[in-house]
């Protein structure tokens, strides 16, 4: 049994798709530094439609020729962890949401062959 098995929290994270940190696409930044400070994993979903803080929609039209979709990261880790990264991924941001909730991780294992 892995030892990230027990109640951990969820760290979400909403932006838009072209949203950039430095050089890298902001997902790109923050999946580096999530690996870089040694979270078990994360993943990146990429939204179809939605809308933010000032109610603009993304994703008319077509999804796969809409620009600048929403974007979703998710994180799973101790609260602790999350904290201590916390301030980084505030100045790793210009806009978007952040939240984060209890979790119970109930299985987390590779694939066995």
């Amino acid at each position: 049994m892995s030892k990230l098995v027990r109640e951990k929290i969820r760290l979400r994270i909403w932006f838009n798709e072209g949203d950039r940190y430095g050089d890298d696409l902001l997902y790109e930044a923050f999946l580096k530094l999530f690996r870089k400070e040694g979270f078990a994993g994360a993943t990146v979903i990429r939204g179809i439609a939605g809308y933010g803080a000032r109610s603009m929609r993304r994703g008319t039209g077509s999804a796969g020729l809409s620009k600048d979709l929403p974007v979703i990261v998710i994180a799973v880790d101790t609260q602790e962890k999350i904290d201590q990264i916390m301030p980084k991924i505030d100045e790793m941001m210009s806009g978007g949401m952040i939240t984060m909730e209890k979790t119970t991780v109930l299985r987390y294992a590779h694939k066995h062959r």
